[in-house]
């Protein structure tokens, strides 16, 4: 056998040995990763690429560090901005997380990148779901089954990517607004424009954050057919400067030593009724539009009153890191669909 054969039969048998199972990859995300017992930082390496097919198959605990650098030498990327990359994140985190970065604004979050994985079932029973091409694939749609589970249904081993062309240059925008209702009224202006924006970012404060990517020889005009439909003053930053600046973003930069994070899925009209009841020591970046709220709060803060906080307002959050009672918050989660599937998939309960 391959070291990968014999890593796949080392992980089936424990799984088949271990009464409960909690699977860890890089742990950039200590509240999804805490008492885990399952380690695939080991399950790692890049297994097929074809550049010119756009697609890429690594093992779940590759760091997605290495994938990055290996499709920039091919001029290629993953668009859905994946979060927390230098800190050690792994392909198989991202997926199970279900995190995508600022880019999910135009292109979609890694759900959308997923063609096919394969994973162990609780049952110990190595699966396959989707393909290792773009095509559509029969059958049931277990890539995207996987995309936030947490490794709930299963412990990934594989994936395989769609990846694409990066654009020649990058143009980041930041304006001043003076306001969160001034900005959300620009978010709101924007999304109904034809401006192919890359990415959409503003912060409580009434900042906004847009970029844009291309042609380096049409960047200017687009540049300036933006300001004038803007018709407001802007920093404009490119090249180093722009991805230093959205590097900051992925890696959540804003987040103080001292303060853990939580992702918080929303939408543009929540966001006033929100705002004025969040405690003022909590940090805001709201992403993707406003589709995204990432909130970091000091660890002595108080987690059950946010967790209340987001339930009435009919929101859901997800702890990512730092030290809670359940990763999840708000509204109770819907758990029809999954014990039907966990009947299948975990029928033994070995899964955490």
């Amino acid at each position: 056998m391959t070291n990968y054969q014999d890593q796949l039969a080392t992980l089936r048998e424990s799984i088949k040995t271990n009464s409960t199972l909690k699977v860890k990859g890089g742990g950039t995300k200590t509240a999804l990763s805490a008492a885990a017992n399952l380690d695939l930082g080991g399950l790692s390496g890049v297994l097929e690429y074809d550049p010119q097919e756009y697609t890429l198959t690594a093992l779940a605990g590759t760091p997605l560090k290495e994938i990055e650098s290996l499709l920039l030498e091919h001029g290629q990327y993953m668009p859905f901005d994946p979060v927390l990359v230098d800190a050690g994140s792994t392909l198989g985190g991202a997926i199970a997380s279900g995190l995508s970065g600022p880019g999910r604004y135009r292109y979609g979050g890694i759900r959308d990148f997923l063609l096919g994985i394969q994973f162990f079932a609780g049952t110990s029973k190595l699966h396959k779901g989707g393909a290792k091409v773009i095509k559509n694939a029969s059958g049931f749609d277990l890539p995207k089954l996987m995309v936030g589970s947490l490794g709930r249904f299963g412990v990934l081993t594989e994936a395989t990517l769609k990846v694409f062309p990066k654009p020649e240059v990058f143009t980041t925008m930041q304006l001043e607004v003076g306001s969160l209702g001034g900005a959300l009224e620009l978010v709101k202006k924007l999304a109904t424009s034809s401006f192919e924006l890359s990415c959409l970012d503003f912060s409580s404060e009434g900042k906004l954050f847009l970029r844009f990517g291309g042609l380096k020889e049409a960047s200017q005009a687009r540049l300036k057919r933006i300001q004038d439909f803007l018709g407001l003053e802007s920093e404009v930053v490119t090249d180093a400067a722009d991805n230093a600046f959205w590097q900051g973003a992925r890696e959540f930069a804003f987040v103080p030593e001292g303060f853990d994070l939580v992702k918080i899925p929303l939408t543009l009209s929540k966001i006033n009724a929100l705002e004025p009841q969040l405690d003022t020591s909590y940090l805001r970046r709201y992403s993707v539009g406003g589709n995204v709220l990432y909130l970091a709060l000091p660890q002595d803060a108080n987690k059950i009153g946010l967790s209340s906080l987001l339930q009435e307002h009919k929101l859901s959050g997800l702890a990512l890191t730092g030290s809670w009672a359940s990763p999840y918050l708000g509204k109770p989660l819907d758990e029809v669909f999954a014990k039907r599937l966990l009947a299948v998939l975990d029928k033994d309960e070995k899964l955490n």
